[in-house]
């Protein structure tokens, strides 16, 4: 049946009673309830851009931390003959990329000076080559690829006696020879040719071609220095003569006594592997110094980013203190602590830097006189954004309310208010630790700040100055801090802005 409203009638016996004998009360919440802490954790784990933003910043931490341990190089080593090498990859070298190889251009000479070396090393320099040609003068070009490792050859050494018997003992030990002979020190049937270089050597059989001319092997190949990777040839490399008659046959000088030890020619990545223990590598190649660049990164980025932390933390703290003062009881004390603060902040930060790298640093170094710099005026700016926030909140019911309770100042203040500002005032102190590496990095960079003087300590800002002369001729040296600092200047952007929604209370219980 309908009634009048068109609304159908219900039979009343289909009506039952719901709990008409139990008693009905409030039921136990199924869930946990979530913190002020939890809320935001949760809100920040679903921006996605702050949570790989998060994730770089700790592959960088742990790349500043670890590596310095599990490296087998250090910010004090320096090797003058491995300087700009390019970057390798002992993994990938085989595959062509990233084996520390470059295309060049070599005249003629330095063709036949590169190829000299990797013949008679057995490690080959000139790895490729792609063509060649005669320019209008005459003079012939190949353009090749190069291993800049194997580019080093040789190195002339000095040795005292025991240094020198040391080495001879672990080429016997081992079988591997480091030390090849002298230079222009034969005697025998062996020449020096007149082409403008000292590696090649003529036999004085005429039949073997114009005096002079380098020397040819069946093959038509030119043969290297004294033939010394050839065991027929060279007698052993235990063979020693110094200073006496030449006699018939091949003679070879294989150390030049002198008053101190003896001067040998030795080749320069076995002599290395001999004298450190592991083979020449640099993942990230050398600087002008010959420091392995992926090293001092690592070491530069944890000076960096633990002077950031620290900055960041005092400032914070100061800042907190000298904001939350000035917010919370106004008035006259807050418009004599704003006119610090305001003399403060025109100060330029620069002309304090400068000021106290050259009157402070000489005292109490220049890493301590850079973070007095930092802190001088570094906090005003936090105390600012905390002032801010004080007044915003401090005439709220829920504080009006609790100073009617008795509630005491500090407890107001760091109970009631603060909370409030924190969103606010962490992404300020997060955002803090960027721009001071990004500043530190400008004032080593203009060389305001000096850490070279250092042995033990780099920074980014130092990689980069170092590395910009040659920006166009080894890129590497300055790509990688270039990258590194990018990288990081994003990362914590995205952080910043990410810790900034997820501390806003008015979010809390929002999806994002």
């Amino acid at each position: 049946m309908m009634n009048e409203n068109k609304i159908p009638s219900v039979d009343a016996k289909k009506f039952v009673f719901v709990q008409k004998d139990r008693h009905i009360q409030d039921e136990k919440l199924q869930t946990k309830p979530v913190g002020y802490l939890g809320d935001a954790w949760q809100r920040f784990r679903t921006n996605r851009s702050a949570v790989v933003a998060f994730t770089l910043i700790m592959i960088l931490l742990l790349f500043a931390l670890i590596v310095p341990f599990v490296s087998n190089y250090s910010v004090s080593f320096r090797d003058g003959l491995y300087k700009m090498v390019l970057p390798k990859n002992n993994t990938i070298a085989p595959l062509g990329f990233w084996d520390g190889c470059a295309r060049q251009q070599q005249s003629e000479a330095g063709y036949l000076y590169l190829n000299a070396i990797g013949h008679e090393t057995g490690d080959e320099v000139i790895v490729k080559v792609y063509d060649s040609f005669v320019d209008s003068t005459g003079a012939k070009f190949y353009n090749v690829k190069v291993d800049t490792y194997n580019l080093v050859g040789f190195f002339y050494a000095n040795l005292s006696e025991g240094e020198y018997q040391a080495l001879m003992d672990y080429q016997d030990e081992t079988g591997i020879q480091v030390i090849y002979p002298l230079s222009a020190t034969h005697t025998g049937h062996y020449v020096r040719g007149n082409d403008g270089a000292n590696f090649w050597y003529k036999l004085a059989d005429e039949s073997q071609g114009t005096a002079g001319a380098p020397v040819l092997d069946e093959n038509g190949d030119y043969i290297a220095n004294y033939l010394s990777s050839d065991d027929e040839h060279r007698g052993g490399y235990r063979s020693l003569r110094i200073e006496g008659d030449g006699q018939d046959g091949v003679w070879y000088t294989y150390a030049q006594k002198n008053q101190t030890g003896y001067k040998v020619r030795v080749e320069y990545s076995k002599y290395f592997y001999y004298l450190n223990g592991f083979v020449p590598s640099f993942l990230f190649g050398t600087n002008v110094y010959g420091q392995d660049i992926f090293t001092c990164l690592a070491i530069g980025a944890r000076f960096s980013l633990l002077l950031a932390i620290a900055v960041a933390t005092i400032n914070f703290i100061l800042g907190v203190i000298y904001g939350s003062i000035e917010g919370y009881y106004g008035g006259v004390t807050d418009l004599i602590m704003e006119r610090i603060s305001d003399i403060l902040y025109d100060v330029p930060f620069m002309v304090v830097a400068t000021l106290f790298q050259l009157h402070l640093a000489s005292k109490v170094g220049p890493v301590i006189s850079l973070l007095f710099a930092f802190i001088l005026t570094g906090w005003v700016g936090t105390a600012a954004r905390v002032r801010t926030q004080f007044y915003r909140f401090k005439g709220h019911e829920y504080v009006l309310a609790a100073r009617t309770l008795g509630a005491s100042d500090r407890r107001l203040i760091f109970k009631h208010i603060f909370p409030n500002s924190l969103g606010t005032i962490i992404t300020g102190a997060v955002m803090t630790i960027p721009g001071v590496i990004f500043s530190e990095s400008m004032l080593s960079y203009l060389n305001i700040i000096n850490l070279d003087a250092s042995p033990t300590l780099t920074s980014i800002g130092t990689m980069l100055a170092g590395g910009r002369s040659y920006l166009s001729t080894y890129p590497h040296i300055i790509f990688f801090p270039a990258i590194f600092i990018s990288i990081l200047e994003i990362s914590f952007n995205l952080f910043g802005n990410g810790l900034r929604d997820a501390f806003n209370p008015s979010l809390r219980g929002a999806d994002n």
